[in-house]
Order: structure tokens, then sequence, then C-alpha cells
């Protein structure tokens, strides 16, 4: 008999464009803040997974996490193997961990990060003190909220403020990039008034943004560099990845960027940045996939700006881009997925 797989997800997926935060519920980053200048697809990416299953000999069938009586109902399913497309509960999407959680509590098997996993790559701060203890090149930050500092390293101008447990580019925009002390203070004003959350204050990094996925288990294999280029922004725009970028469809900014396989890199440049991607992917407690977001200065040096669990899997994001550099197609990719996660479990 075929394997059953519930395809499981939130119902807040695949709706746009994050609204204001006092009229949004939170949400993460996977199925929004990647959709950029690409044709998209018609279907949703639950819909893509789901066909991409059925391609691999799988038996798939979807669960909607609309409410906890959904989320009870898990512990009815007949699945095999949960799918795990859920980047929020109710709407909230500081809730993805526990969601996670539930699901080893049902003792149920599934894709994709574990709730360990979830939490630390969702706290920012904490994610880049991980990588200050393993030697992983971050740029230097700080963490402020209603006036408290929890961490403070020596700053250096030009800054980027952002959210500390936000995703897909909500509150980071062309303002974001500060230059003096008045402006630090004003957007970390914000930040805190709009988001309710720390702000995290980091060096900007003038540089390259390059996305590396990664794929495995115990010996976890990076695949080749994805490039979000961002070299022809209006002048006077920073190099960065916000919501112009990511969001504003018809301005300048969102229609000259899109992402494709990172170009004119060196051998040893493309060896470290696989290297690091695999040392974040493990210190974070990843598994089965994920994607590492990192800055490549002109000099050749690479910060890890986070990392993303279970990233977006439409056909057009950057997980797929690089699975195809790799020699996957978009359902040798799903079912690698899938495989991995059932090896965990017969381990």
């Amino acid at each position: 008999m075929p394997i059953k797989i519930a395809v499981l997800y939130e119902p807040s997926d695949n709706t746009g464009a994050p609204a204001p935060k006092d009229v949004r519920p939170r949400f993460r980053e996977k199925g929004k803040a990647e959709r950029r200048k690409r044709k998209r697809h018609p279907k949703l990416d639950r819909d893509q997974v789901a066909d991409a299953l059925r391609q691999n000999g799988f038996e798939p069938f979807f669960h909607e996490l609309t409410d906890e009586a959904a989320l009870l109902d898990l512990s009815r399913t007949k699945a095999d193997l949960v799918f795990n497309m859920v980047e929020a509960f109710a709407g909230d999407d500081s809730k993805e961990a526990h969601v996670a959680a539930f699901l080893e509590l049902l003792d149920l098997r599934y894709t994709g990060a574990g709730p360990r996993a979830l939490f630390l790559a969702q706290d920012k701060a904490v994610a880049k003190k991980i990588f200050d203890f393993h030697q992983i090149r971050t740029p230097r930050f700080a963490s402020s909220y209603r006036g408290k500092l929890d961490h403070v390293d020596d700053l250096e101008f030009p800054l980027i403020v952002k959210p500390a447990s936000e995703d897909g580019s909500v509150g980071i925009d062309a303002g974001a990039v500060v230059h003096g002390l008045r402006e630090l203070m004003e957007r970390v004003s914000m930040i805190q008034e709009k988001f309710d959350c720390p702000a995290l204050i980091e060096e900007y990094i003038e540089g390259r943004e390059i996305y590396l996925a990664v794929l495995g288990n115990g010996k976890p294999v990076a695949l080749p560099a994805v490039e979000l280029d961002l070299s022809r922004l209006p002048e006077g725009m920073p190099r960065i990845a916000g919501r112009e970028v990511k969001w504003d469809k018809g301005t300048e900014a969102y229609d000259v960027t899109g992402s494709a396989a990172a170009k004119d890199l060196e051998e040893e440049t493309r060896r470290r940045l696989q290297e690091t991607a695999v040392q974040v992917y493990s210190a974070l407690q990843l598994r089965d996939y994920g994607r590492v977001d990192m800055r490549l200065t002109k000099d050749g040096r690479i910060y890890v700006i986070e990392a993303n669990p279970n990233p977006w899997l439409s056909p057009e994001a950057e997980l797929a881009i690089a699975a195809g550099l790799a020699g996957r197609s978009y359902v040798q990719l799903i079912g690698q997925i899938v495989e991995l996660a059932m090896a965990r479990y017969a381990a």
C-alpha cells in the first residue's frame, strides 16, 4: 500500500504581503517573504507539494489547521507521515514551534525541524549568540526592549534595525539602515511600539545576498549557492531585501531584483559558503531541509544573517532553485525530504 502523507498547513498561509502589525496576526516567513519576481504558479505551494508527493507514488491528503478542534483531530490521523507546512497557529507565528511540539507529544512522524530548532531560529538574538559560540561570523549586534539592553556589542554605523522575532521583511524597509544616533533611536522606538518586541540592531554589512539550501541529517549537504541580486536597486537605496524588494509590486526596487544561481564565485568561496551553511544548520539543530541567509563582502568575508527552518517549498523558491542547480527536479526534492524524514524515524 502507498504511504499516506498528511499535508499539514495553516490557513493564513499564502495570503500575500503582511498587513500592518495593529491589524494582523504574526506570520512567519515561508510562503510570503520569498515570493519575488518569477512567474507565480497558479497553485499554492501546498498544492504543488501534494502533486509532487503523488508523482513520487505517495498518497497525500490535506489537513487544514483551522482551530483547536483541527489540532486535536491530528490524534486520529491515519497518516504514516505528516508533511509539516505549518508556519503559525491561529494566525500567530510565535506558536509555530508549538505545533511541532504537539506532533511530538502525539508521537507522529513529521518532516522538517523540531520545536527546539524552530524556537532557536525564530529568536534572532539567541541564534546569533549560538553563532558566536560556534565561531560562526555574524554581524555584531545589540538587542533592546523598552529601554533594557539584553546584549550589546561595540557597534559602528551604519546599522540595520529590525524586529528580533519577525520574518518576511516585516519591519524592514529602506529606512531600516540608519547612519546616526537620532535615526537609531527613532527606529528602535518605532520597532518596539509597532511590533511590541525587542529591536535587533546589527552592523550593516555591505555585500552580496547569498542563500544556501541544506539537505540531510547526520551528514547534511549544502546545495549550490543562490543569490538575490540587489545590484540594480535605485541609487541611494540600501542593498537589503526589504519590503520594497519583496512586496511593492510595480516599483523599480521590486522589478529589478530576483533570485538565481550565484555567479562568479571562486571555488574556495563556494566551499566556504557551503561549509558555513552546514555549520549553522547543525548548530541550530535543523533537520531534513533548511536555508541559511548570508552576506558575502567584496573581500570574501562571510556573515551569517539568519537561518530558516522549513523554508518555502514552492517550485520558484530559493530551495527549489538550489535543488535544480544540484540536478534535482522539484518532484525529486519533495521526495527526498520525505525519505530523509522517514529515515530519521526508522533509525
